[in-house]
């Protein structure tokens, strides 16, 4: 059930198990994280270098969690850039700067939709779910496919933060667990773990609703 939530997107990828993928895991660049550290220390003209050569994959993150047709993708993709500027003290090299930086985008794209959701309910505790932003184009895709990659989006909103972000990275960038064990600095069984979790989550939100169930369902072919 939840490898149905892996959606193909060769958008980004052509692997057909996930969302979407910002292209293979570089290899570590010493140099890049040279200028990270330097830039962690104040230095301007290495924090406008490092910006220069994150900000494409982070904005490139930003449009996959959101949905391309989401207007708030350049002030999101903004402040992931500003977060990920701040957090470079806690930055300790062991992945590709960029990287660090997509890590940081899913956390701030996924608190971004959070807020929305909250503000909805707010207003009116029975918003149709139709009206929630979906933030998806379906400019060259089937509607059903795109309201499939909605409600994974939706859906990974539920979970508690480290299992969503674990998920986020796992199938929406295609992530292996090495890569998403170093890139937020948790043990790869711990990785496991908030992957099992969120998968058990999922799977019981899913069986419950069976127009989320019928919704996934992947799509036939025509006889």
């Amino acid at each position: 059930m939840v490898r149905e939530l892996m959606v193909e997107d060769r958008s980004f990828s052509e692997r057909p198990t996930c969302l979407g993928e910002i292209g293979p895991a570089p290899k570590v660049d010493r140099e890049t994280v040279r200028l990270a550290h330097v830039a962690a220390l104040g230095n301007a003209r290495a924090t406008r270098d490092l910006i220069r050569l994150v900000q494409p994959r982070v904005q490139a993150v930003i449009r996959i969690v959101l949905g391309s047709g989401c207007s708030d993708v350049e002030d999101v993709a903004q402040q992931a850039i500003i977060a990920f500027i701040q957090a470079l003290a806690g930055f300790r090299g062991e992945c590709e700067p960029s990287r660090f930086a997509a890590r940081i985008a899913v956390r701030i794209a996924m608190a971004h939709r959070r807020r929305i959701r909250a503000s909805l309910r707010r207003r009116d505790d029975l918003v149709d779910p139709d009206d929630v932003p979906s933030y998806s184009s379906a400019s060259g895709l089937s509607i059903l496919a795109e309201r499939r990659r909605a409600l994974v989006r939706e859906l990974l909103e539920e979970l508690p933060e480290e299992q969503s972000e674990s998920l986020a990275l796992r199938i929406i960038l295609g992530w292996t667990l090495d890569e998403v064990s170093v890139t937020t600095g948790a043990p790869i069984n711990t990785v496991r773990s908030r992957l099992r979790l969120a998968k058990e989550a999922l799977r019981r939100r899913i069986e419950a609703d069976p127009a989320l169930s019928e919704m996934l369902q992947p799509e036939q072919d025509e006889p």
